[in-house]
């Protein structure tokens, strides 16, 4: 959102849709059951705060390959099959453009406490030339080899991390979220981007508010200024004093543009914004997910320990079975989309890209969908999404989700929850996918260590 002031303040309960009317696109078949489910003319309401998010990604997989949902007052299809929604992905019957290709966009713009989503001008919501003009200029900060060459300053970082962990008093209990999760892809970004660990803590909580999906449009208008305002002083600085590092790089784009292949200000705001705000979430969420399900599920680490998985095998399995996001909004259907059971999302219409519940349909995965099994032989999941749109920090996030996660487990091999499983409180939130905090104890003894 370029201007946050010229968006009124949305209408409590208002539904909002669009549909205009063409002849229908066939997507290609998706197998299905034997039967399909029945479907309900009401929308399935999403619940802000995500407080039983798995249940009710079951409740969307049962009502079939795609659903209408009501997600904070707007309605939008829900695609959980995940072969139609990878095929979606890649469609060009589909776009990410809301400004071209959605007739709902000034009005739900001006009232949807989810704005920032849609209006934000970088690759995130871009659709042909211009995606590919804004991907290009980022994708060399994030290549291969970038990934590698940082792989030396992650295993240092993590290896400070873990110091700190080291010295609390033995048997002390630590949010492993706070002190470990957290500040490693910051320290991170740092590197990649040239901004000091202290000013990117102060993103965190414009950041965090971002994916706040109970926060209401007046709370979410103020988080957005407030966000854009420590953009515009980090541009500012930057500028002032330029350096070798990829916000130099990017603001010289911008400064440098003259032939059309340059950033304007709001997409060098909102690439910053993208960077920053993929930058950390991932990897924190993912962290997270995978010391949960390794620390209550034994028989996974054994697994790990006599060779049977990789800690790579644990990332990819975490990335299917707690993606970092749950959802995400959103892309628009160019033309009627006919489904493979016979119902049609119509052009004009908004499509949500439910992750999450996509990663764990038994079309895919079988009976043991739900089960987190580090040697699962088929690793197919869409959590950084498909296509052209395929997240380009994936790499990046990758390798710093194995390197924390094998350095941890070495260093502690007897970490253990310090609560119970069942009082670990989820972050209220339908978009991202963590929790509130992770209490462990980092217990360090002579047990064999993880590999």
């Amino acid at each position: 959102m370029t201007d946050t002031n010229r968006h009124p303040h949305r209408h409590p309960g208002r539904r909002l849709t669009a549909r205009t009317t063409r002849a229908a696109a066939v997507i290609p078949a998706v197998r299905l059951g034997a039967s399909m489910p029945e479907q309900s003319s009401t929308p399935l309401v999403l619940d802000p705060a995500a407080s039983d998010h798995h249940a009710e990604h079951q409740a969307l997989r049962d009502r079939g390959p795609a659903t209408r949902v009501d997600l904070l007052g707007l309605t939008v299809w829900s695609v959980t099959d995940p072969t139609l929604l990878k095929q979606l992905l890649t469609s060009t019957q589909v776009s990410k453009d809301g400004r071209a290709h959605w007739p709902a966009y000034a009005d739900t713009v001006s009232t949807w406490p989810l704005a920032l989503w849609i209006a934000v001008e970088s690759m995130f919501t871009a659709y042909g030339g211009d995606h590919r003009r804004l991907r290009r200029m980022v994708a060399p900060a994030l290549s291969a080899r970038r990934v590698q060459d940082l792989r030396p300053t992650v295993e240092t970082i993590v290896t400070t991390l873990l110091d700190d962990l080291e010295a609390r008093p033995a048997g002390e209990s630590v949010d492993l979220r706070e002190h470990f999760a957290y500040p490693l892809p910051i320290a991170v970004l740092g590197r990649l981007m040239g901004i000091a660990d202290s000013q990117l803590r102060g993103f965190r909580n414009v950041v965090d508010g971002v994916f706040d999906t109970t926060a209401t449009t007046v709370q979410a208008a103020e988080n957005t200024a407030s966000l854009y305002k420590a953009l515009d002083d980090l541009i500012a600085a930057k500028r002032a004093e330029p350096a070798d590092d990829m916000t130099s790089l990017l603001i010289a784009a911008r400064d440098h543009e003259g032939d059309g292949g340059g950033f304007t200000d709001g997409e060098l705001r909102d690439t910053l914004l993208l960077m920053i705000s993929a930058g950390y979430e991932t990897t924190v969420n993912v962290i997270d997910q995978a010391v949960t399900a390794l620390l209550t599920d034994p028989e996974q680490l054994s697994h790990l320990r006599a060779g049977r998985a990789t800690w790579d095998d644990v990332v990819e399995e975490t990335l299917r079975h707690e993606p970092a996001l749950k959802h995400l909004p959103l892309r628009y259907a160019l033309t009627d989309i006919a489904l493979p059971d016979g119902r049609t999302i119509p052009r004009g219409e908004a499509i949500l890209a439910s992750y999450a519940a996509a990663n764990r349909h038994p079309d895919w995965h079988g009976p043991t969908a739900d089960r987190f099994d580090v040697t699962r032989l088929n690793k197919d999941h869409l959590a950084f999404g498909h296509g052209v749109h395929f997240c380009l920090g994936a790499p990046l996030a990758r390798m710093e989700v194995a390197t924390a996660l094998r350095l941890l487990f070495t260093r502690f091999p007897d970490i253990e929850l310090a609560v119970p499983a069942g009082e670990l409180r989820t972050l209220p939130t339908a978009i991202g996918n963590g929790h509130r905090t992770l209490p462990v104890r980092p217990r360090r003894t002579t047990g064999e260590p993880a590999r």
